[in-house]
């Protein structure tokens, strides 16, 4: 059994309890800032997958390709390298009448991933990607809570097995859904982080905010190692979108926060989606987001290793400065939503209300 760990006033992890810290907890506690990965699927679109296909079969199907893709980014220089199973559920993969196939397909992407990391010689942190079931809950859809957290609990345990420091649960729009992630993941007794895309004006589709996820994060604790933002809109929204979860940081200890933004906003260009963000903007996107308060920062969709280099050397390269103005954020990345917005004048706090309800009903 995991217990919450102590934090120095750096944030830095000291004490883990009874076991050893991993890999994920040491590289953050050695290196305060770690850099995460780009995109997965529309590097492998680049690859050569077809649009409605499952990128997890190619873990089986084209392991060559997807160890291709994972050391393009060991090699950019990132510290955690997310695995191709996004879609790694039952219920995802039941789309592709693969649903008997968890096991297989996640621990072939996290065994290709271990492999290719040994033949780098370098210390990068394997991160077990897990996304949306893409099921509604019941009384709305036909998923009861216990056979979502079955689903989760299944392929968080693959993951482990596969050889996963870290359970990375993305991508979520919903509380009760990263609840339910949580609680499954927790089987594997690893590291667990959460994000949420805050794509609707500043909120999820489902209308949680920024207090609202850090209201979760505390909900949580200590079986969560960090929150944070993915995916998107652009960089700007993410980098606000972090202002805005350090501003609701109310556990008393400096909360891990992760931003993985979008290259830059999707556009169709010879009936292709291609994202518009340049290498610059994302290298000014990553200082940034360290700046407000992440502590782990990536890309998302669009993101590229050559995205990824400039990220680096931006990080490496430039000192730990005062967070962004807002203004700033807008001179720099681009537009920032009003929703946002209104979120840092600490307005709209709809959603923290009902979080706050169900856990008096605990």
């Amino acid at each position: 059994m995991r217990v919450k760990p102590n934090m120095d006033i750096s944030g830095k992890i000291t004490d883990i309890g009874i076991n050893v810290p991993n890999l994920f907890e040491k590289l953050l506690n050695e290196k305060q800032t770690l850099l995460a990965d780009g995109a997965t699927g529309t590097n492998l679109f680049a690859m050569g997958l077809q649009s409605g296909d499952a990128p997890e079969l190619w873990n089986v199907d084209q392991p060559d390709k997807v160890a291709a893709h994972y050391r393009s980014f060991i090699d950019a220089g990132s510290d955690i390298v997310l695995t191709n199973t996004f879609g790694g559920t039952r219920y995802r993969l039941k789309l592709h009448n693969a649903q008997d196939r968890v096991a297989e397909l996640n621990i072939a992407a996290t065994e290709i991933l271990k492999a290719v990391i040994a033949d780098s010689g370098r210390e990068v942190i394997v991160a077990g990607s897990i996304g949306p079931s893409g099921e509604i809950l019941a009384p709305l859809g036909e998923m009861q809570p216990d056979e979502a957290v079955a689903a989760f609990t299944e392929q968080a345990l693959a993951l482990k097995k596969g050889g996963a420091d870290v359970l990375w649960i993305e991508t979520m729009s919903s509380l009760e859904e990263v609840e339910l992630a949580v609680k499954g993941a927790r089987e594997a007794e690893l590291p667990i982080v959460f994000t949420m895309s805050l794509d609707t004006n500043g909120r999820t589709m489902m209308g949680v905010g920024a207090s609202d996820l850090m209201a979760l994060d505390q909900q949580l604790k200590p079986h969560v190692h960090a929150c944070g933002t993915n995916c998107g809109i652009g960089a700007s929204e993410v980098v606000a979108a972090v202002l805005n979860l350090k501003l609701n940081a109310t556990d008393g200890s400096e909360s891990i926060l992760i931003a993985k933004a979008n290259c830059g906003i999707p556009e169709f260009v010879d009936g292709e989606i291609v994202y518009n963000g340049t290498p610059e903007i994302m290298a000014n996107y990553a200082v940034m987001a360290r700046n407000a308060g992440a502590r782990i920062i990536g890309g998302c969709c669009g993101t590229s290793a050559e995205h990824v280099v400039a990220m680096r050397k931006a990080l490496d390269s430039t000192p730990i400065s005062a967070p962004p103005t807002l203004d700033d954020i807008q001179r720099v990345l681009g537009e920032i939503s009003e929703g946002a917005k209104a979120q840092a004048r600490g307005e709209h706090r709809v959603v923290t209300r009902v979080v706050k309800r169900r856990r008096r009903r605990h």
